[in-house]
C-alpha cells in the first residue's frame, strides 16, 4: 500500500511539475529503439509479413552507406537533445551567479566523465589496450556537449548559426578538396574517404570491423559535424526559453525543422547524405527531423496538456545513460524468457514477438524503480 502511494506520488509530481517533460519524453522515445523496441517492432513485422515487414526491416536497421532511414537519426536525435538542454542548464548556472571558470570547471568533468564511461563500456577494465576500442557513443557525446556548452555560454544565437555554417561548410571543403594519401579529392566512398583515413591513422587500438571497415563510425574527423548537431539542439533550447506564446514556438520548431529537412536533401545532390561520415547534409537531414519530433512532442504534452502520455517514455529518457551501459551487463533477454519463456512457447508463431517484447518491458521496469526512487546518474 505503502508503495502504491508513493508511486502514485511520484506520478503526480512529474505531471505537475513546470519542466517540459517534452524533452524527457523524446529522449526516452530515442531510447526505446536502443534498449528493444527495435527488435521488437521488426518481429511483429516479420509475424505480420509484408508490406509491414518490408518497412520494418528497412526503417530500423542503418543504410549500409548513402542515405536515411528513420535507424540513422536515432544518434543524431541524442545529440541534439543533449543540446536542447544545455540553455536550462546555463540559466541556472548565471542564476546561481556561477563564474566562468566554475561553469569550465563543471563542463570539463561531465566530458571527462562521459569519455571514461565510454570506454569503461568498450572494454577499458578487460585492459587489453592494444584491441581497445578509443573511439564511440559516449565519447562522441561528451566531447560534443563540451564543445557546445563552451559555446552556448559566450556566443548568443546568430554566432551559434555562424558557428553552425562555419562547422558544415567547412568540413563540406575538407571532404571535398582533400585527398587520403593515394586518392583523390572528393573520394566519399568507404575505403577512400579521408575522415576514414585519419581514423586508421590516428586512433590507437581497433576499429570496429562491423562498421564500415575503413574508419570509425565515431572518428576523428566526423566528430567535428556531430558538434553542429549538438549546436542546432542549443538553437532549439533557446527558442524553447524565449517568452513567445507556445504555439509560436511550436511553428518555429516545425518551420525550421522543414527548412533543414529540405536543405539537407537538396545538399545531398552534391554533397551525399552519410551517416558514418556525419556529412553535412546528414546533419542537416537528421537536424530536420529532430526539430520536427520535438515540436511534436512539445505539441501535445506540454502546450495542449496531455503530459499523461509522456510517463512511459519519461521513465526511460530520465535514466538514458544508465541504460545504455547497463544493457552490456544487465541480462535482459534471460530475464524475458525466465518469465515468459512458457507464454512464448505457447504462443507459437507470436514467440519471438512475445520474448521481444519482454525484453522492452524487463528493460522498462528496472528504470521505473530507479525512476520511482530518484536514482538518476548523473554525469
Amino acid at each position: 500500500m505503502g508503495t502504491s502511494v508513493e508511486a502514485g506520488s511520484a506520478v503526480r509530481a512529474v505531471l505537475a511539475s513546470p519542466r517540459l517533460l517534452s524533452i524527457d519524453a523524446l529522449r526516452g522515445f530515442d531510447m526505446f529503439w536502443i534498449i528493444g523496441g527495435d527488435a521488437l517492432f521488426r518481429a511483429i513485422g516479420r509475424r505480420l509479413g509484408p508490406p509491414v515487414e518490408l518497412v520494418t526491416e528497412r526503417q530500423l536497421q542503418h543504410v549500409a552507406w548513402e542515405g536515411f532511414v528513420f535507424y540513422d537519426l536515432i544518434f543524431p536525435l541524442f545529440l541534439f537533445l543533449v543540446g536542447v538542454v544545455i540553455p536550462y542548464s546555463l540559466r541556472s548556472h548565471r542564476a546561481r551567479g556561477e563564474s566562468s571558470r566554475a561553469l569550465a570547471w563543471r563542463v570539463a568533468r561531465r566530458v571527462a566523465l562521459l569519455v571514461l564511461l565510454g570506454l569503461v563500456n568498450n572494454g577499458l577494465l578487460q585492459l587489453d589496450f592494444a584491441n581497445l576500442r578509443y573511439a564511440g557513443v559516449l565519447q562522441r557525446i561528451g566531447i560534443c556537449y563540451g564543445v557546445a556548452a563552451v559555446l552556448a555560454w559566450w556566443l548568443r544565437p546568430r554566432g551559434i548559426v555562424a558557428a553552425i555554417l562555419v562547422i558544415l561548410l567547412g568540413y563540406w571543403a575538407v571532404l571535398a578538396t582533400v585527398p587520403a594519401p593515394g586518392g583523390r579529392a572528393g573520394d566519399l566512398s568507404p575505403e577512400g574517404n579521408v575522415s576514414g583515413y585519419l581514423d586508421r591513422t590516428l586512433l590507437p587500438g581497433r576499429i570496429m570491423p562491423e562498421y564500415y571497415g575503413y574508419g570509425d563510425n565515431e572518428g576523428v574527423l566526423s566528430t567535428i559535424p556531430a558538434v553542429a548537431t549538438a549546436l542546432l539542439g542549443v538553437l532549439a533550447g533557446t527558442w524553447l526559453l524565449t517568452d513567445r506564446r507556445p504555439w509560436v514556438k511550436v511553428g518555429g520548431l516545425l518551420g525550421a525543422g522543414a527548412a533543414c529537412l529540405g536543405l539537407g536533401i537538396a545538399w545531398g545532390q552534391v554533397f551525399p547524405v552519410i551517416k558514418n561520415l556525419w556529412t553535412s547534409s546528414f546533419v542537416l537531414v537528421a537536424g530536420g527531423w529532430s526539430l520536427i519530433l520535438l515540436g511534436a512532442f512539445y505539441a501535445v504534452i506540454d502546450v495542449l496538456g496531455a503530459r499523461w502520455l509522456a510517463l512511459p517514455f519519461a521513465v526511460i529518457g530520465a535514466n538514458a545513460i544508465t541504460i545504455y551501459v547497463g544493457q552490456e551487463f544487465l541480462d535482459f533477454e534471460r530475464i524475458s524468457r525466465f518469465f515468459l519463456g512458457g507464454v512464448a512457447r505457447l504462443s507459437g508463431a507470436w514467440e519471438p514477438v512475445v520474448l521481444a517484447a519482454g525484453v522492452v518491458g524487463a528493460a522498462w521496469v528496472f528504470l521505473y524503480i530507479l525512476w520511482r526512487n530518484r536514482w538518476f546518474l548523473r554525469v
